[in-house]
């Protein structure tokens, strides 16, 4: 099965460009959705989150406090990189189950921190979400009622734009209209197809 690894920055429309492979009856596996899961109440990730940053960062009910989590990693590298040495082992495991238990021609791996993380999960073609930073700051604005400074901060720990477009292997702009963006991913979907079938045939 041909593994598509879809990523782009916050804010680039990640989630709207999967939905629209989802319509074409594309599997989708979700990185966010996985690591959301991995620190509910009980699982093991919480308690290891718990353990390193200290017990402030659970609601009283006991469950992750997401908006104080991201305060403190984003404003401290030391503090992302061991939140990543938690999670990305366990969402990458997890993204490994659940894409073995699929029967598709291919699938869309969306993982936001795709090229960042050491330990990324083998990926046959990357695609980028790709949209000027203004637009970022601009819907992760009004998404998530966050500051300008905020979401600059989350920009600069990510990756550069012009790096993420010099490792993609294919590129979605998020800058034109609802149909031209889903014109793009019906191109892209022949595309996959066609690659997924041949690579069948040379098998």
């Amino acid at each position: 099965m041909l593994k598509i690894g879809l990523t782009g920055g916050i804010g680039s429309g990640k989630s709207t460009v999967c939905r629209l492979f989802a319509e074409f009856g594309v599997p989708i596996v979700d990185a966010d959705l996985i690591a959301r899961q991995l620190v509910e109440p009980g699982k093991p990730a919480l308690s290891m989150i718990a353990a390193s940053f200290g017990l402030q960062m659970l609601n009283r009910d006991g469950s992750l406090n997401r908006a104080k989590l991201r305060d403190a990693v984003f404003a401290d590298v030391d503090s992302k990189r061991e939140l990543d040495g938690i999670m990305h082992p366990l969402v990458y495991a997890q993204i490994a189950a659940d894409v073995s238990a699929l029967t598709a021609e291919y699938c869309v791996i969306a993982v936001p921190l795709l090229l960042e993380s050491k330990n990324a999960y083998a990926m046959d073609r990357v695609l980028l979400v790709d949209c000027p930073v203004d637009a970022q700051i601009a819907r992760v604005i009004a998404r998530d009622k966050l500051t300008r400074q905020q979401v600059q901060a989350i920009i600069d720990s990510q990756m550069s734009r012009q790096e993420r477009l010099s490792k993609a292997d294919d590129v979605v702009e998020n800058i034109a209209s609802p149909e031209q963006l889903a014109e793009q991913v019906k191109r892209l979907h022949n595309s996959y197809i066609l690659l997924a079938t041949v690579r069948t045939q040379s098998a």
